[in-house]
């Protein structure tokens, strides 16, 4: 694990992140006081992902019982059963490869711009700026808002001031950070609505109601979309392009044209944007060897998973099957977002590496957050 990885973890999880490390040691499943059943094991924890009768997304402990509260009972990612195969069913048409190619086309064409114009001058970019412009834009545009630079910024602020509420012992949030966390919402569900009811096809609300969803569900999915996909790609990107920088790989990129996006694959997998998921034991099961109760918590470290096979950035390493991209779900509860984050991340990443090789000018880490980060990353050409 690269220096700057780890002391990344450490600023955003000082405490838990080294209790982490320190149960991966523990065995593939480990049952932790206070905190619940540990998975950090791939394979097992593939297979309490796609066994949805016996560990379910609502319960006690469950993320369903974390973000319930916030969005609602229809925001896919705290559904179950039929009405969350019914949801999967409308949104399968909704983020198709021609389609999120497409709006990020239009929406990152002048983030892109400025940041190419900058780089090419020789000039420092902050990655860490840039990529929250542009995650910023994609929001602006799922909800129908034409923004400019400081809107952008204040819709990632959003996102980041609810996620910052959560640790990864966090069970369930106080009933202030549920308001505060519904107030910070409404800035996002007031404006989806009113595109909703306009139905304009070419936004992803419009799109939402053709495929057959609700108002409620619409929104539920919008906020679900908001909370998880947000800070994937304003986390990764700059992560990515500061490990292609300290590994000394980027100077392979221009002699190998699908190396990059191995890079991308390797950086998710040692990045791992969700570095644990949550589930609750709804009947007796099994996990491993361990059988587990109806009312546990299961945490899967997916962080511990993933780095179980590697802890070096390698783009050169074949994936292990038994991984999977499990840090996007599994099964049934796979990602609903992930083509468009992947989309995201890709133009960002072409734009950047077109400018290789580059330097890191200036890098500073993000304490209390949720998902490990930098705070500044100036990078430009060397």
């Amino acid at each position: 694990m690269s220096r700057h990885e780890r002391l990344l973890y450490l600023a955003a999880h000082p405490l838990a992140y080294p209790f982490l490390r320190l149960v991966a040691h523990a065995g593939p499943v480990v049952r932790v006081p206070r905190l619940g059943v540990v998975v950090n094991d791939a394979t097992l924890a593939h297979q309490v992902l796609r066994d949805t009768s016996a560990f379910r997304k609502t319960g006690p402990g469950s993320s369903g019982a974390l973000w319930s509260p916030v969005v609602g009972s229809a925001a896919l990612l705290n559904m179950e059963d039929a009405d969350h195969k019914v949801m999967r069913r409308k949104l399968s048409g909704l983020f198709t490869a021609g389609y999120v190619d497409d709006l990020c086309d239009r929406v990152l064409v002048g983030p892109l711009a400025v940041l190419a114009d900058r780089l090419a001058s020789g000039r420092p970019v902050d990655l860490v700026d840039t990529t929250r412009i542009c995650a910023g834009a994609v929001i602006c545009a799922l909800v129908g808002i034409d923004a400019d630079e400081a809107t952008c910024r204040r819709m990632f602020a959003h996102g980041e001031e609810i996620t910052a509420m959560v640790r990864l012992s966090t069970k369930e949030l106080s009933p202030t950070q549920v308001r505060t966390a519904k107030r910070v919402l409404g800035e996002i569900t007031s404006p989806a609505a009113v595109t909703y009811e306009s139905g304009d096809e070419k936004t992803v609300m419009g799109r939402m109601r053709e495929l057959g969803l609700s108002k409620d569900e619409a929104l539920g999915t919008a906020a679900a979309l908001f909370l998880t996909g947000t800070e994937t790609v304003a986390t990764l990107v700059p992560r990515l392009i500061a490990l292609l920088c300290d590994s000394g790989v980027q100077g392979r990129l221009a002699d190998e044209p699908d190396l990059l996006d191995r890079c991308i694959e390797e950086a998710l997998r040692v990045t791992t944007p969700s570095p644990a998921m949550l589930r609750s034991v709804a009947e007796p099961a099994r996990i491993g060897r361990m059988k587990v109760r109806p009312g546990e918590r299961v945490l899967i470290a997916t962080h511990n998973c993933a780095r179980a096979h590697g802890h070096d950035f390698d783009p050169d390493r074949v994936p292990p099957p038994e991984l999977n991209r499990l840090w996007f779900g599994s099964g049934t509860h796979f990602c609903i977002g992930y083509p468009l984050a992947m989309a995201e991340i890709r133009a960002l990443a072409r734009t950047v590496t077109r400018f290789a090789p580059l330097r890191v000018v200036r890098r500073r880490y993000s304490t209390g957050v949720l998902i490990p980060t930098y705070r500044v990353l100036e990078v430009a050409r060397a």
